[in-house]
């Protein structure tokens, strides 16, 4: 990895890439920090000390997602996430809406158009998250009602207070659709995926804060048998995430005009981890509502319903809540790559242009064939992600404390931050192959 990073830096337009890539960090970065105007920036940090990252579920998977920024009501405070769900409903729209699927079809085309769809939708999530978060903030639920005493939205500054949330709110839209502008700047004219990259960035900003605090309160000993498990478990990502089954594809001959085509030979990649890390957003996002319908119930006087949400299907610690989790993830993966990935149109395209797999006849025995080998890997796949995402679930139980969950040590930040790195550095060393090919003779 250092070694492509070193020979790229020595090529003169793919330096150039790298250091416009470095700069939009930094400016993402940047509006990370940015408190919005409105908000009392020495009461947030009053009450990001008094909660010290108590928070749970889907809160604390979005603010390590915006790298701290959601806690703090910065600009960037929703960061990519607006973009990542538009883009997700739009991919599940395209299942059941038959214009979406035609778009879908027609190429660069069509692509351009749902990439519109997905960005105007991204505005209208924005505008709705920001509004949540604001309403949170306001009401203390967002840092857990711990920090009344600190307002984060204080009163009678001389502005009416519709018209400072107002501002808050559209502030805070307009940061993330500049966020997501800044991903495509990085995948037009830099590196990688832009968007992977802002949220690899993202979850990076916490390495140093979150390590830090486990050798404050843990001490040396468990600081670095906590790096060591994670090397081991980066490791593990690393070698289920390059892992592949290889379905060999053959395409006889055919005379088009006067010109021979097809016979050559070729495979379709299945992923063992072929649904990325969407299950396990769907999982968390819906592992949420138990705790949101609890803040419909009096907080000062709980009934047994309510106690025993709290105490086993809230708590992470809890193992009802970690089998739950687990269940889901594997839930999600099949029911995320069955609609992402379609052997009958696979078997179509194939037969279309001359392919077959050696030994299956084309058309519908073929299909039948990818089904069967895709439901076969999936099972195995979808067990790896849900090991990997309960992991900061026993982080920690082991180190006594709930401030661990979705720390980036573990679960949903290592596949993103190994996925991410891969992709990446896959791209710069095709990118170096392309302009130092040596060939054959020398």
């Amino acid at each position: 990895m250092l070694s492509a990073f070193l020979s790229a830096f020595r090529t003169p337009d793919l330096r150039k890439k790298l250091l416009f890539t470095v700069g939009i960090i930094a400016v993402y970065r940047l509006g990370a920090t940015l408190p919005s105007p409105g908000v009392s920036y020495g009461n947030v940090q009053k009450c990001l000390d008094s909660i010290q990252g108590d928070t749970t579920g889907v809160l604390n998977l979005l603010d390590l997602f915006s790298g701290g920024a959601l806690l703090q009501l910065s600009v960037f405070a929703l960061g990519i996430m607006p973009y990542i769900t538009a883009s997700i409903i739009l991919q599940l729209l395209t299942v059941v809406i038959p214009r979406l699927e035609q778009l879908r079809k027609e190429g660069q085309a069509g692509q351009a158009k749902i990439t519109q769809y997905t960005r105007y939708l991204t505005l209208g999530l924005g505008i709705l998250q920001s509004s949540a978060f604001v309403a949170l903030a306001r009401s203390g639920q967002l840092f857990q009602n711990k920090c009344d005493q600190f307002p984060i939205v204080p009163e009678g500054t001389g502005i009416p207070n519709w018209l400072t949330l107002t501002i808050l709110v559209m502030t805070m839209t307009a940061g993330t659709g500049m966020v997501m502008w800044l991903g495509e700047l990085i995948t037009d004219r830099g590196v990688g995926n832009g968007m992977s990259v802002l949220i690899f960035t993202s979850i990076a900003a916490r390495l140093p804060s979150e390590g830090w605090k486990i050798k404050t309160q843990q001490g040396w000993g468990k600081f670095f048998l906590v790096l060591a498990l994670v090397l081991v478990v980066i490791t593990a990502v690393t070698f289920i995430e390059q892992a592949q089954r290889r379905i060999p594809v053959q395409y006889a001959k055919r005379m088009i005009g006067r010109r021979m085509y097809g016979g050559t030979s070729t495979y379709i990649p299945l992923k063992v981890n072929q649904a990325g890390v969407i299950p396990v957003i769907f999982a968390s996002s819906l592992l949420y509502l138990p705790q949101l319908a609890l803040q419909f119930f009096d907080q000062n006087n709980p009934g047994k319903t309510q106690a025993w949400i709290q105490n086993n299907v809230v708590d992470p610690s809890k193992p009802l809540y970690i089998v739950t989790y687990f269940l889901l993830i594997i839930f999600f993966t099949y029911f995320y790559v069955s609609i992402t990935f379609n052997p009958t149109e696979v078997a179509d395209n194939m037969k279309k242009y001359g392919g077959f797999v050696p030994g299956i006849r084309p058309g519908k025995p073929t299909a039948d064939y990818l089904d069967f080998i895709l439901s076969r890997i999936t099972l195995p796949g979808a067990l790896y992600l849900g090991i990997v995402a309960v992991l900061p679930n026993f982080f920690f139980i082991w180190l006594n404390s709930q401030q661990f969950q979705n720390f980036p040590f573990g679960g949903t930040a290592v596949l993103i931050m190994v996925g991410v790195g891969l992709e990446t550095v896959k791209q710069i060393e095709s990118q170096l192959m392309q302009r130092n090919y040596e060939g054959f003779l020398r």
